[in-house]
């Protein structure tokens, strides 16, 4: 037996990899069960080259528990390790630039601030939950099976063994405080959560199979049952293969088994396989978007050769897909590592600029291939787009040619097409196009049907994001158009035209129209203007200036906007139509308690038109207006 002294300089090694290495101590088992499959992988690498002529059979890998002895068990039909292997793969490269690792953290208390793996300390994560670890393994050679023994200091023991077949097997002796990975619902929890794909079968004890009846059995006859192997991985998930050898069946399958509790099919899906410049693989899902931003985030899995890492992704796939899911699979991306690595590396930049082009393409050829179902989809899908026209430049660019616009009238046109069709009857007399649109059509149904009486076309701009988006397109049209809400104004002032209507009220009745109107209406939520418009336009109306109430909107929903006007209290202009007979009607009203209730009334209608009118006020509104047609 041999005795000796681990390849590290320091002795608080190991307090230090219990304190650091993880954020989550669980990691160990992911881990160990990596280091496994490449054990296996390996072996069955070298039978395939012909330099071992071993018949492997269908190796696995078994986890095992013992709740006597207080032991977990990782046994391997890999390639093993003789003797002098343990000593150089265990003992030395394990440890190779661990001093450096100890200056880095040695004074840190963030636990998941580094790249661990980079260092070759996966195998040594064992000691965060065990006190004592043996190695039993036998090599493919012939050679003699190596035992190797560690109690979490710097002093081993590594001698002949007795293992007589070949592979490794990992012996944890569990510490009392970390009982929980003794528990079989534990341990499947992470084997489920870490190791769902892994390429090589993972045995976690057995499970009953009912056998198929035979064809003469009788209809109460019970079906025999088998106990075989509980398998918990599908070694070959969709994403490893070729996208010519899967149906959109298979595609929705895989989708299901991702997400177990997910029951609405995905909207359609992005195969990713690319390996140059770099190596990656995945399959990304459109699923049905809700307008809450918040909610729909980490749904993506990324994964390092079949390893699942993190369901946080951001830093590697662009921010606006992180409400996509699916599967990432890279080896380029580092498997324990910190989020600031993540965003400095320059591979994980070209992952994410290499996603991003590859889901415009997708989108692009979807809707060339059949725009009316990309129609159809669009108001699940467009959270994202618009989202990534935003906040990614390249995006923006090739989005223009299939990013749509609804209109109230549920037509569809990229910018393009909306720009050819309103340029002739939308261009205002300084010759600016003025693209109308509307955020709720019910809440707006009065001003919308007013423009569209007028041959205006109206969008339907929805998404929580629309003040930022219009804006941007604003810019990239070097303000030659012009976004405007269609309750922002009469919809003779929205889009300006060299002809104006004339007031049939003299200078001197319209100042005393208005001075009417501001001693009943409260000066700190309306401003009271005067316009001469249709006699047939309602005497009344409620507008919201588009600058201050899209300002406002922005810093709402973070971001733009001008300081402090998200907490600005709501301020609306009263539009009050001289030529309208009912704004002469109160002009020329005897009682001033008779002018006062029909001011009342009007502005209080249109409130209710927009919807506005409420509590108290609508109580109000009620009562007079039953006392009017008594």
């Amino acid at each position: 037996m041999a005795t000796g002294n681990i390849n590290v300089s320091v002795e608080n090694i190991f307090p230090l990899i219990k304190k650091f290495l993880y954020s989550d101590h669980e990691i160990f088992l992911r881990e160990l069960i990596s280091n496994a499959t490449d054990a296996t992988l390996k072996m069955n690498h070298l039978v395939r080259i012909g330099e071992s002529k071993i018949d492997i059979g269908q190796p696995k890998i078994e986890i095992k528990i013992d709740k006597d002895n207080q032991t977990l068990h990782i046994i391997d039909e890999g390639v093993g390790m003789t003797k002098d292997e343990v000593e150089k793969y265990i003992n030395e490269v394990a440890f190779s630039g661990a001093e450096e690792f100890l200056e880095k953290y040695k004074d840190s208390d963030a636990k998941d601030t580094g790249i661990i793996g980079h260092f070759g300390l996966g195998f040594y994560s064992a000691f965060m939950v065990a006190n004592k670890v043996e190695i039993k393994t036998k090599s493919w050679k012939d050679e003699a099976a190596a035992h190797w023994t560690c109690e979490g200091t710097t002093q081993f023991t590594l001698e002949e063994g007795d293992k007589a077949d070949r592979g490794t097997e990992i012996i944890l002796h569990i510490n009392d405080d970390e009982k929980e990975f003794l528990e079989e619902h534990r341990i499947n929890e992470l084997l489920v959560k870490y190791n769902k794909f892994m390429p090589v079968p993972i045995k976690f004890g057995t499970k009953e199979k009912e056998l198929p009846k035979a064809e003469d059995a009788k209809e109460d006859e019970e079906p025999k049952k088998v106990t075989v192997d509980n398998i918990i991985n599908n070694p070959d998930p969709a994403w490893t293969k070729q996208p010519a050898e899967l149906e959109d069946a298979d595609y929705n399958s895989f989708y299901r088994e991702l997400y177990p509790t997910q029951f609405e099919e995905p909207l359609f899906h992005i195969h990713l396989n690319v390996d140059y410049p770099f190596n990656l693989t995945g399959i990304l899902y459109f699923p049905k978007l809700t307008n809450d931003l918040s909610i729909q985030k980490d749904k993506i899995q990324l994964y390092q050769n079949q390893v699942f890492v993190t369901d946080n992704v951001e830093g590697i796939v662009p921010e606006f897909l992180t409400m996509l899911k699916g599967v990432i699979d890279s080896p380029d991306i580092p498997l324990n590592v910190s989020r600031s690595y993540l965003q400095a590396d320059g591979a994980v930049k070209k992952i994410a600029s290499y996603i991003t082009r590859k889901v415009a393409d997708k989108l692009k050829s979807l809707f060339n291939d059949n725009r009316e179902d990309f129609e159809k989809k669009w108001n699940d899908i467009k959270v994202v787009i618009e989202y990534g026209m935003l906040s990614e430049d390249k995006f923006f660019e090739k989005a223009q040619k299939f990013a749509l616009y609804p209109t109230t009238g549920n037509q569809y046109f990229t910018f393009d097409e909306l720009k050819n069709d309103i340029t002739e009857l939308q261009t205002d007399k300084e010759g600016k196009l003025v693209v109308l649109y509307a955020s709720n059509k019910d809440q707006q149904h009065s001003y919308i049907k007013r423009a569209e009486a007028k041959g205006y076309k109206v969008l339907l701009l929805d998404s929580p994001i629309v003040p930022h988006l219009i804006q941007k397109l604003e810019q990239e049209n070097e303000q030659k158009v012009s976004f405007v809400r269609v309750d922002s104004d009469h919809v003779d002032n929205l889009i300006k035209k060299e002809s104006e209507q004339v007031s049939k009220l003299t200078d001197e009745e319209k100042e005393t129209v208005k001075t009417s109107f501001e001693t009943v209406v409260p000066k700190e939520r309306y401003t009271v203007q005067l316009e001469a418009l249709d006699s047939d336009t309602a005497p009344v109306m409620i507008t919201q200036p588009e600058f201050m109430r899209r300002m406002k909107e922005m810093q709402q929903t973070g971001g733009g906007g001008m300081f402090g006007m998200g907490n600005m209290p709501e301020m609306y202009n009263l539009v009050v139509n001289t030529n309208n007979p009912l704004i002469s009607k109160i002009l020329k009203a005897k009682e001033d308690s008779k002018k006062e209730t029909l001011i009342k009334q009007t502005l209080d209608l249109a409130l209710l038109s927009q919807n506005l009118l409420k509590g108290e006020e609508l109580t109000n509104f009620v009562e007079r207006s039953f006392k009017l047609i008594k």
